[in-house]
């Protein structure tokens, strides 16, 4: 049986916490920031969890 190996996106785009949950980052803030406001963006900048309805899909990718 061949390793199961990690997907090298996902490991770049996602991050584990202390408590197994999984971080990811906001779309939207890597250009075309002229028109957004600065709430948005302040907003965009923050990691925040993944939903738990992706959880299990992103755990695949993760091999965890």
């Amino acid at each position: 049986m061949p390793k199961v190996k990690t997907n090298s996106g996902a490991k770049k785009r996602f991050a584990l916490t202390g408590t197994g949950k999984i971080k990811r980052k906001h779309a939207y803030h890597s250009h075309i920031l002229t028109k957004k406001t600065k709430k948005q963006k302040k907003n965009l900048c923050s990691m925040t969890l993944v939903d738990k309805s992706n959880v299990r899909a992103v755990k695949a990718l993760l091999t965890i």
